[in-house]
């Protein structure tokens, strides 16, 4: 009680007055300063002590997955391709089916199945870089094989009309650069880049086969096209396109007006046709106007 009693020196005084300034301070001995012959010593901290974060394993988990998932994807999707075109160079060797059936049967089913397995991918921004890896690498093998840096019999059988290795560095090269520009630029996002690829691989590509059987009939401005060739593919782009449309409302990236989207397709469908059957092919391949009319034609349309 003597020590408690004690009356406060100047400096017990001035640390009183004054401790309220030293809000960050901490004591360096656990004892009652009271009880000792001299004041404590206060450390004052100038800057605040800050710790690395703690990265919950939650969220590193959920970092990774849609990487893992968009990986998966792609070595799918590319392994798809490489089978599809090694079935019917596999049919084409066994005399099973003709070289020009073959061609455009992978003309028409591997644009239309790499735009239906873009749902797979995940929802991530990098999502469309790693699905356009797909048909870069066919671009690629195409770029290699046409320099005929690279002999395969095989993928020159069943994409090019004459068995000619620089055949591949126009229509086929051209068809993957407009797979990839489709993924980068629409994805699934905008129901252009779905329609383009529709009238480009299936109308476009129906329309050869009819036209080359039942194409007795030529138009009349272009003596290579014919009546049935360019009904088919008004009829088959515009199909195709309500198809794909269909699939990716019912996955919920859509949400479309049927009567109005009908009539907006037909309008599409019709323009594409009208300069898929103009005498310019010398000029211009089928696998650039047709997408690129389709395009433009279904932005206005759509105005995404």
């Amino acid at each position: 009680m003597a020590l408690l009693s004690r009356p406060l020196t100047p400096s017990h005084s001035f640390l009183r007055r004054n401790v309220h300034k030293y809000t960050t301070a901490i004591h360096v001995s656990p004892h009652p300063h009271w009880l000792l012959p001299n004041p404590p010593v206060l450390l004052r901290f100038r800057r605040p002590v800050s710790f690395p974060p703690h990265i919950p394993r939650s969220s590193l988990t959920s970092a990774t997955a849609p990487l893992l998932q968009d990986a998966g994807a792609t070595a799918a999707v590319l392994a798809g391709a490489y089978s599809l075109v090694l079935t019917f160079d596999t049919l084409n060797h066994r005399n099973l089916i003709q070289q020009s059936l073959s061609r455009k049967l992978v003309h028409i089913l591997s644009g239309l199945l790499f735009a239906a397995c873009w749902p797979i991918f995940s929802t991530s921004t990098q999502a469309r870089y790693f699905a356009s890896v797909v048909p870069l690498v066919n671009c690629l093998r195409l770029i290699v094989h046409g320099f005929s840096l690279v002999t395969d019999e095989g993928l020159i059988k069943s994409v090019t009309r004459e068995g000619n290795p620089q055949e591949l560095l126009r229509g086929p090269l051209y068809y993957v650069l407009i797979l990839i520009f489709c993924a980068l630029a629409f994805w699934r996002e905008s129901p252009t880049g779905v329609i383009s690829l529709a009238m480009m691989c299936g109308g476009d590509g129906v329309a050869d086969i009819i036209g080359r059987r039942f194409g007795s009939m030529k138009l009349p401005y272009n003596q290579h096209k014919s009546w049935a060739g360019s009904i088919s593919m008004f009829i088959c782009g515009f199909l195709i396109s309500i198809g794909m449309l269909y699939y990716y409302s019912a996955l919920g990236y859509f949400q479309l007006d049927w009567t109005w989207t009908f009539q907006r397709v037909a309008l599409v469908a019709l323009v594409a046709t009208v300069v898929e059957s103009l005498p310019i092919t010398e000029i211009v391949d089928d696998n650039i106007t047709v997408p690129l009319v389709s395009m433009v034609v279904s932005m206005l349309s759509f105005g995404y």
